[in-house]
């Protein structure tokens, strides 16, 4: 039974994101950066998806349009590692709390919302394709990812208060 928990959660986190090529794991810096802004807002009674760009703006320089697009991409997957890892945790968190049928409706919920975010993103290609769609899915998957990131962290914490 214990083999077959461990393998699940390892499947579950496999499938909640998906990297950018070039790296694997988020700079911590980043995570820190983004939890102080979420942390910021949350006493401001501010909207969390504000923090959406608070790691690649500063990346690319606060004005996409003044640099390469392929800059302004490589600076959206390099948050969007940071939201996918506090995704993760969330979704962790949230799972860890739920019974085995909540566990498996969170699960198929969570690869419903990754087929989604893929499918909706890359739709840039689709409508304007050529290179210019590249940041335009890199800024969708990193939005997505931070959006998706708010919503489990809300029931995680909930799930929380309620033990």
């Amino acid at each position: 039974m214990q083999f077959a928990v461990v393998l699940f959660s390892l499947g579950a986190l496999a499938c909640l994101g998906s990297a950018p090529a070039w790296a694997e794991t988020a700079d911590p810096h980043d995570v820190a950066a983004i939890q102080a802004c979420l942390k910021t807002k949350e006493a401001a009674k501010a909207p969390l998806e504000s923090c959406v760009s608070t790691v690649a703006r500063p990346c690319f320089g606060g004005d996409e349009d003044a640099v390469a697009s392929n800059k302004v991409t490589g600076c959206l997957d390099r948050e969007q590692l940071a939201w996918d890892q506090l995704l993760n945790e969330s979704f962790k968190q949230l799972h860890d709390r739920l019974d085995e049928e909540q566990q498996t409706k969170l699960r198929d919920m969570q690869r419903s919302w990754i087929v989604a975010r893929k499918q909706s993103c890359e739709f840039f290609y689709d409508y304007f394709q050529g290179s210019m769609a590249n940041s335009m899915i890199a800024s969708c998957m990193n939005r997505e990812t931070a959006r998706r990131m708010i919503f489990l962290d809300i029931f995680a914490r909930g799930a929380a208060a309620s033990k």
